[in-house]
């Protein structure tokens, strides 16, 4: 409550935390303007989601990174449809329970082996850190198991990638995908979703599936939105985005990506320095002459 201004991603964060100023610390909060009063001290709490740099991201689409990146998934996934994640390997982006409901769809629909390819992208951190280590050790042999059971000769169903890649190899990669799983289970963004829409293709986007405990959730709400924690959920989702006609994926894409355009990273800057320069002149003493 030191702070004159407090940014946070999405309306639940904000309710929350109102919420709490309310009923545990006593203040006296007006939900309408943001405005908390406590021991004579106001603080103003407001909604401010992050965006991407778009002009900067949809410029890769012509660099020889992002095209070489698009044509090595194409030519590899053999008429497959890709579906890609992009995650940090961390416990709240819900990788396990991404691939149990990968492993879900498999099991109920086996044919669609053939269908999809998963490619899990998964830069280390904090690798000196047990849970994390651990997470590492949950997804090799996850994946392990997957291929081992779905597997063909001339086909492995997960790829799973423990290094990092440069934007514009991202953005071909994207590209390139189908479908991009986005699927935490708590996260205050998620910047890879907005990504994803960014980098699609306008006559032929892929869909994107959305945690519904990500905060990007609110503002692209026309992704198909999963709760990361149900692999018949996921398993259903998928299956929809690989069947989705293209009439309505470039409806639902034509809306999110209008809201990765607009929303972007200056408007987000923007709007929190503008406020913060009115709060300050509301807080400015008078000038006596």
């Amino acid at each position: 409550m030191h702070y004159d201004l407090i940014g946070f991603q999405c309306d639940e964060w904000l309710e929350s935390f109102l919420h709490y100023c309310r009923k545990e610390l006593g203040a006296d909060v007006d939900e309408s303007t943001g405005r908390i009063t406590l021991d004579g001290r106001v603080t103003t709490a407001r909604v401010y989601p992050i965006g991407i740099n778009y002009e900067l991201f949809t410029s890769y689409a012509d660099t020889p990174e992002a095209i070489d990146a698009q044509k090595r998934v194409n030519d590899s996934t053999r008429n497959r449809s890709t579906m890609i994640g992009v995650d940090r390997l961390d416990y709240s982006k819900g990788l396990p329970e991404r691939l149990d409901g990968i492993t879900r769809l498999f099991e109920n629909k086996p044919e669609r082996v053939s269908d999809v390819v998963f490619i899990q992208i998964a830069p280390p951190s904090r690798e000196d850190i047990a849970s994390y280590q651990r997470i590492r050790e949950t997804l090799e042999q996850k994946t392990g198991q997957i291929n081992g059971a779905f597997s063909k000769i001339d086909m492995v169903p997960i790829r799973y990638v423990n290094q990092g890649h440069s934007a514009a190899e991202l953005f071909g990669i994207y590209r390139a995908s189908k479908i991009g799983l986005v699927t935490p289970l708590r996260d205050g963004m998620n910047l890879v979703a907005k990504e994803y829409v960014a980098a699609q293709d306008p006559d032929d986007p892929g869909v994107l599936i959305l945690s519904r405990f990500a905060g990007a959730a609110q503002q692209l709400s026309d992704a198909l939105l999963v709760n990361p924690y149900s692999p018949d959920e996921l398993a259903y989702a998928i299956e929809t985005a690989l069947d989705m006609p293209l009439a309505e994926r470039k409806r639902r894409w034509e809306k999110l990506e209008k809201s990765v355009r607009e929303e972007n990273i200056t408007v987000w800057t923007n709007d929190f320095a503008n406020d913060l320069r009115i709060i300050e002149a509301d807080l400015s003493p008078p000038i006596h002459n």
